[in-house]
């Protein structure tokens, strides 16, 4: 990392005291729900100025997490009677743990709500969500103030969750953000572009195509971390990149950088035969977002604006 760099994400931290207590406990602690590559990438950027929590459901993962300097606490958000220590230890919550496979409601949030609530150390959630939840928008370009339309049971999960954040939101004390993300992609991380590619993955022809967006690993982490500083009170932040493209001419534009072949084109029938249910459902939606509150209030500059950028840098 640059040391421009370095000072610039430095700046962002805040120093907070607790006198009340114990010394090991002066630092703001921070409770990851769902502390996978993203969650193990705002852990880096954190550093030792926080005391970082993250609940895992594996005592597999308790090793790996505490080499990186994070508290494992075991847990499960579909057991709520696993979760009644987390009350009481972490200021802040990074939401990023997914809703079930199933059903049209989010109970994992709610049991985390209920682990947590009364807590009069907690101060801020935040929360994962995805820019799924607007549905068919037609290619149209919109921030975050359009209504959510959701067309998938797993999109209706997701608004589930949001609501019921922002119901405790308005109880007054407590601040709540939820973060709308499209496709991540990132080195280390599977599903990539040129992943992608090498397994000769189709997408749909010209006229089928719809509008995608996207988002760096490491820019989705540093807007987490910005918006513990930054963020404002029940607030909806699109976390997207400048990139406006098609999902055929991205994979396209993939394929030039990297010099691949570039992808199979097939239609919107022949994808209904080729390709999952799951893909078939994102390329029946098309959207472009914008990203100005992003840039504006938590002021993020993108280390990865597009594409390009980012493999030419090593990091796609």
């Amino acid at each position: 990392m640059a040391p421009s760099t370095r000072r610039e994400e430095q700046s962002h931290f805040m120093v907070f005291r607790f006198h009340a207590l114990p010394h090991r406990f002066k630092r703001p602690r921070l409770l990851i729900v769902g502390c996978g590559d993203v969650g193990l990438r705002l852990v880096r950027l954190l550093g030792s100025r926080w005391r970082i929590l993250a609940l895992t459901s594996s005592l597999d993962r308790c090793q790996d997490l505490r080499s990186k300097g994070v508290v494992p606490m075991s847990g499960n958000l579909d057991d709520p009677g696993t979760l009644r220590r987390l009350h009481g230890l972490a200021h802040r919550v990074v939401h990023l743990a997914p809703p079930p496979n199933q059903g049209i409601t989010d109970p994992r949030t709610r049991h985390l709500w209920q682990a947590l609530r009364g807590s009069l150390s907690w101060q801020q959630w935040i929360y994962g969500s995805t820019t799924g939840v607007y549905g068919n928008c037609q290619g149209e370009q919109f921030d975050e103030t359009r209504p959510v339309a959701p067309q998938t049971s797993r999109a209706q999960r997701r608004v589930d969750a949001e609501q019921h954040i922002r119901k405790a939101g308005r109880t007054g004390r407590l601040r709540t953000h939820i973060l709308r993300i499209p496709g991540i992609y990132g080195s280390g991380r599977t599903g990539g572009p040129r992943e992608r590619l090498l397994r000769g993955a189709p997408v749909l022809q010209a006229q089928d195509d719809v509008y995608t967006n996207h988002i760096h690993a490491d820019d989705l982490a540093r807007a987490c971390m910005l918006t513990l500083f930054r963020g404002k009170p029940q607030r909806v932040i699109h976390l997207c990149d400048d990139l406006e493209i098609k999902t055929g001419d991205y994979l396209n534009l993939a394929a030039t950088l990297y010099g691949l072949p570039p992808p199979r084109r097939i239609s919107l029938e022949q994808a209904a035969v080729e390709v999952s249910a799951m893909t078939l459902s994102f390329w029946k939606e098309s959207r472009r977002l914008k990203n100005h509150r992003l840039k504006k209030e938590l002021r993020l500059k993108l280390r990865y604006p597009s594409l390009a950028e980012a493999i030419s840098a090593g990091a796609a």
